[in-house]
């Protein structure tokens, strides 16, 4: 006869069943593991033989056979232990053939037969849920699992001798429950910054419609401290968004101690980062930043300094909300539905021909510095401002500015009215195109401004879109009515120019005030 056990290959965070199947027949003395493992699973035969011994358990000297099926899937991941030792045991008839029949199981096993904690456990606890199936985990992911609900008995057992106890009924184990639900650190409060209302008026915005935001400056601007403030104005996530999020997390090794985070992430990963590093990838295809900052914010800073090819790569998880690590034999797919703040330098002395100051590095200094980084990446950029120095007198003053709260308060009205108004239940700058024509369209003087705008500053189509999208922001900050002239003449004004360097002026916005667009903007 086989002995049959469930547990998980992990594709990004999807759990796909797999069957663990275990078969001792006659013959020479061997113990083979065959079903595509990797090495780590390969090595599981030599735990389990030391695992065994610890507990008083003989292998017997007879031909051992695994098969991880479906065997056309790459088995990668310590957590195949637990899983091949409980088969082989129900093989044995140490256990009881049935005990496992309604758990999916993981784990990793120690040489002395302890239980140590493995990644996914959330992740394959909700897998095991959608099959009314429980989970047998190690104690140390039992909390973590315990949060996929109330409906999925979870057993977390210390040792392996613990858990055969428990199907021999010599023991009971308690179901564990759900780690801690932590707040994350306070946010910093808007407050905090002296002057630069233009860049407040854009994280509101860019907090408001869920746009990217891109905020060029010389250094001690208050660039970096302003896209710090921007977490805390984005309202609470729902649930949905946490269990997303933590399964995320779950699969990347960052929940520890199974307690998880109602924040919304902030990843601000070096300027030095690799390509896998930042979308996903190496041998295992682990989630990269954009996938850990899903829901949350990804703030660049030094923008130049990042690789170009590196930039690049954002472009599509920008547009589609999700990455495609591709390999040989499989595609896995990560969620990366993030907001994406940068900053940069207006040039590389830092300061640029906006602020007066002579550059060392010639009349190009500027252009070849905002050079590196490539047009199509700049065009998804839905606000472009710049941050001028702050002057001696603002830093000297009492901070005068709102709070957070009160911006966070008109953030959460507005994504209100977003989410009511969408079939999906989209923000404005993740709305379908067919969506957005329908309810963002400029009432005549806004559509007229908006033609004179793209013909005068060589708009592309995406700019045109995402230019609506802003407006059908602006206008929800108002109230929710339609799209005014007004709204988009302050749509564009955030718009970065598509033949000329970011700073063009130390006047909010960044479009040149020297193209007539007719009338007032």
């Amino acid at each position: 006869m086989v002995a049959e056990v469930t547990t998980f290959a992990f594709e990004g965070v999807e759990a796909r069943p797999v069957s663990v199947q275990c078969q001792i027949s006659g013959g020479n003395p061997k113990f083979f593991i065959v079903g595509l493992p990797d090495k780590s699973v390969s090595e599981a035969r030599e735990r389990i033989w030391s695992a065994f011994a610890a507990i008083g358990l003989g292998v017997p000297p007879k031909r051992i056979t695994v098969n991880l099926a479906p065997a056309d899937v790459r088995k990668e991941g310590s957590h195949f232990d637990l899983p091949i030792a409980l088969a082989l045991m129900a093989e044995m008839g140490a256990i009881p053939r049935d005990a496992v029949d309604r758990f999916a199981v993981i784990g990793e096993l120690g040489l002395d037969g302890s239980l140590a904690a493995t990644t996914g456990a959330l992740p394959a606890a909700v897998a095991a849920h959608g099959q009314d199936m429980g989970l047998i985990c190690p104690v140390g992911a039992g909390a973590e699992a315990a949060w996929a609900g109330d409906g999925v008995q979870v057993l977390a057992p210390k040792t392996l001798i613990q858990l055969a106890n428990h199907f021999k009924g010599t023991q009971v184990l308690s179901a564990p429950k759900p780690g801690a639900l932590l707040d994350g650190p306070p946010p910093a409060d808007l407050a905090d910054v002296k002057g630069q209302e233009t860049a407040k008026r854009a994280l509101e915005i860019a907090a408001a419609g869920g746009h990217n935001l891109l905020m060029v400056g010389p250094p001690g601007s208050g660039k970096s401290m302003m896209a710090a403030r921007l977490p805390g104005l984005l309202p609470p996530l729902t649930a949905q968004e946490m269990l997303e999020i933590s399964m995320i997390q779950s699969v990347a090794g960052l929940i520890e101690g199974g307690a998880l985070c109602r924040a919304r992430p902030f990843r601000a990963p070096h300027h030095s980062a690799s390509m896998a590093a930042m979308v996903g990838g190496g041998a295992r295809a682990k989630p990269g930043e954009v996938s850990l900052a899903h829901h949350g914010v990804l703030f660049l800073d030094e923008l130049p300094e990042f690789s170009a090819s590196v930039l690049d790569s954002l472009r599509q998880p920008l547009e589609t909300g999700d990455v495609m690590i591709a390999r040989a034999n499989a595609h896995v797919r990560y969620p990366a539905n993030f907001q994406l703040v940068a900053a940069m330098n207006p040039c590389r002395c830092g300061y640029g021909k906006a602020s007066g100051r002579a550059c060392g590095r010639g009349p190009h200094c500027e252009v070849n510095y905002q050079g590196r980084v490539s047009g199509p990446f700049m065009d998804r950029m839905d606000l472009c401002i710049e941050t001028p120095p702050v002057s001696a007198l603002d830093l000297a003053g009492p901070a005068t500015g709102e709070t957070s709260a009160v911006v966070a308060a008109r953030v959460a009205a507005a994504r209100d009215v977003q989410q009511s108004r969408s079939k999906k239940l989209a923000l404005n700058a993740s709305l379908p195109d067919a969506e957005l024509q329908e309810i963002a369209a400029p009432d005549a003087e806004g559509a007229a401004l908006l033609t004179r705008a793209c013909e005068s500053l060589g708009l592309s189509a995406r700019a045109y879109t995402r230019i609506l999208r802003v407006a059908r922001t602006l206008a929800d900050l108002d109230g929710g009515g339609g799209v005014a002239r007004r709204h988009v003449a302050e749509a564009i004004s955030f718009r970065r120019r598509e033949d000329q360097p970011t700073v063009q002026t130390s006047s909010p916005g960044l479009i040149s005030g020297s193209h007539n667009l007719g009338g007032r903007g």
